[in-house]
């Protein structure tokens, strides 16, 4: 998707996890910001201004899902893309369905997924028209898949 570069705040307690994301995001124009936690995620949130934010869920101080929930709270944040990538069970994906989460994708992910994923949310964003093709649009949209094969899905 040409034109889809963008800002990403990358918000994963696992320093390796978070280096991943960066790498790949990085290989496609895609800058990155990164935080370890929740807390540090909103301490950052309006000087970055990112266009996405991704968020593990299991995290010290701040998990994802409340630091999600506090992004939606707040009206500077409340329409900036966000998805969990995290290994995800049931009750998390609903629970991050009902804060406002649009995205999901399951850990391990593959990165092609990865950047495809960030990338229809930038272009989501700006009111680009590849997130329609691709489902996105007012959408969650869920990829990845669970321990034995199953999708992820609500």
């Amino acid at each position: 998707m040409p034109g889809a570069s963008g800002r990403v705040l990358v918000v994963d307690d696992n320093k390796v996890i978070r280096q991943l994301i960066r790498v790949n995001l990085e290989l496609e124009g895609i800058e990155v910001v990164t935080a370890a936690d929740g807390a540090e995620c909103l301490d950052v949130v309006h000087r970055v201004r990112p266009d996405v934010i991704t968020l593990d869920v299991v995290m010290p101080r701040l998990d994802g899902l409340r630091t999600a929930a506090q992004l939606r709270a707040d009206p500077r944040t409340h329409d900036l893309p966000l998805a969990i990538v995290s290994a995800c069970t049931q009750y998390e994906v609903e629970t991050g369905l009902d804060v406002g989460v649009d995205a999901f994708l399951a850990k391990p992910f593959e990165p092609a997924e990865l950047v495809q994923l960030v990338r229809e949310l930038i272009e989501r964003r700006r009111g680009g028209a590849a997130g329609e093709e691709e489902g996105v649009g007012d959408e969650v949209h869920f990829s990845g898949e669970r321990a034995g094969g199953n999708p992820v899905y609500p």
